[in-house]
């Protein structure tokens, strides 16, 4: 039986670790979804393992949704909080007489994996209590509960990415739904949770495609109906190997950190896996009006973290100036020698147009602004330095006056150095030059009548003369 009720998807996370890129797509896929289709994106932290589930890593969870724009339609279900409702289900199942209880203890279980890996059989619980009479039970055992798995026939799940996928039902043992300390096991709260939140789509990782067969088994028990399924392939490495470490950042926070757009992210990880002819650039708006699991392949995807530098220029070339100005001065605020005061903010605010031009990066967005607000006296880097000769400093002495008096417009700027590079008889270039690194420390920056409009005549005229000083001695 399949839900035919208004479609609602889930992201699923456990809160032991950090989100990763992966568990984003997966996010990013299930939220699509359901906006493509009217419906609704749900978020479940599935926090039932004690022993590694953390309130930091589900606060990274939160956080990192946010950032990415993919905030649920409804408080987030915390499945810790739902043991009472899985263990009730499972007394349910245990009173239909599918499901009994277990009294095989840990060596009893030990000896069975050992035993089927000797005989080369896969490690299976044998179902000794499946049909044992529960007076013979040990006193003083507590038992779990295994759910009585049909042992004839076939098991089959029209999947929406893999297809029609199915297992020989003997080739599955009875699974604990409730261990013997009462708590639930995962594969049998996932059911219940999904059942009871309504979920109509499970849109997964591939690697929960053996989980789903035992799923199943569960719905089909309680006479649940099922939710459609779609098993999404991994992402790997550019190496084909399992995504790791090595490979770069791999939690969507680093990805922060280092500077890339969530616009820019998302749109990357919408392409690894999913494709609609040769769009390749899209808004949040064109990805839902598109996004169909009939667009997902097959085979696993490979991150390739050039390309999505690549993107994210192009992305940053899109953004709003204020917004990456205010970005900018969050991240140059680390940064000591800094003088973070409101014209500095309104310098970058005005240049953010040329700089935003060159930059890939957040990083490299806020490290090629840095100068805008940079005390003086301030050292250069080693390029810089070369360029300012005793040659430099005398040509750029008697620049000063000249620029004094313009107007300060790039174009009266512009105008002003043109002239003075004629009459001095050098290419604009050797005046430029020299000019930008007395103004920035460095030999890079945007157009120097826009740099040198946007530092205004006062702080390019202090900068000129502090880079014309004689040296100080010491």
């Amino acid at each position: 039986m399949i839900s035919t009720s208004p479609i609602r998807t889930r992201f699923a996370p456990s809160p032991t670790g950090l989100l990763h890129i992966g568990g984003a797509r997966t996010a990013l896929f299930n939220y699509l979804f359901a906006r493509h289709h009217g419906g609704q994106f749900l978020l479940r932290i599935e926090d039932t393992d004690r022993a590694r589930s953390t309130q930091e890593a589900t606060e990274v969870i939160l956080k990192g949704l946010d950032w990415l724009g993919l905030q649920p339609d409804e408080a987030p279900v915390y499945q810790s909080s739902r043991e009472a409702r899985h263990a009730e289900v499972a007394r349910a199942l245990l009173e239909k007489g599918l499901a009994y209880r277990c009294y095989a203890s840990a060596e009893e279980l030990k000896e069975m994996r050992e035993t089927a890996m000797k005989e080369g059989r896969p490690p299976r619980y044998d179902g000794r209590w499946r049909d044992r009479d529960p007076a013979e039970a040990p006193a003083g055992v507590k038992p779990a509960i295994r759910l009585k798995a049909p042992r004839e026939g076939v098991t089959e799940v029209d999947d929406l990415v893999q297809g029609t996928v199915r297992v020989g039902n003997a080739e599955m043992d009875d699974l604990i739904i409730l261990r013997s300390d009462g708590t639930p096991t995962y594969l049998h709260a996932v059911v219940v949770d999904d059942h009871d939140m309504a979920i109509t789509h499970v849109i997964r990782g591939d690697d929960h495609l053996t989980n789903t067969f035992r799923q199943v088994m569960i719905y089909n028990a309680m006479g649940w109906a099922l939710p459609r399924f779609a098993h999404i392939p991994l992402i790997h490495g550019a190496d084909g190997a399992k995504l790791s470490k090595r490979h770069g950042a791999v939690s969507v926070l680093e990805f922060e950190r280092e500077g890339y757009l969530p616009e820019a992210l998302c749109n990357y990880l919408l392409r690894l896996g999913w494709g609609h002819g040769d769009a390749e650039i899209l808004s949040r708006d064109e990805a839902i009006a598109l996004f169909d699991l009939g667009g997902v392949g097959r085979a696993a995807s490979r991150m390739d973290y050039a390309k999505l530098t690549h993107l994210n220029g192009v992305w940053l070339r899109q953004a709003e100036d204020a917004r990456l100005a205010r970005d900018v001065m969050r991240r140059l605020a680390e940064e000591p020698g800094l003088v973070l005061d409101e014209a500095a903010e309104a310098r970058i605010a005005a240049l953010m147009p040329a700089l935003k031009e060159r930059a890939k990066t957040l990083v490299e967005l806020a490290t090629s602004a840095s100068f805008l607000a940079r005390r003086l006296p301030f050292s250069m880097d080693g390029k810089a330095s070369v360029i300012m000769t005793d040659e430099a400093r005398v040509m750029l002495a008697s620049l000063a006056p000249h620029l004094a008096e313009t107007d300060f417009s790039a174009a009266g700027v512009d105008a002003a150095l043109r002239a003075f590079a004629e009459t001095s008889g050098k290419k604009l270039g050797q005046v430029a030059q020299p000019l930008r690194a007395a103004l920035t420390g460095t030999t890079t920056s945007p157009p120097i009548d826009a740099t040198l409009a946007t530092l205004g005549r006062a702080e390019s005229l202090a900068r000129i003369a502090a880079a014309t000083a004689p040296p100080s001695e010491s």
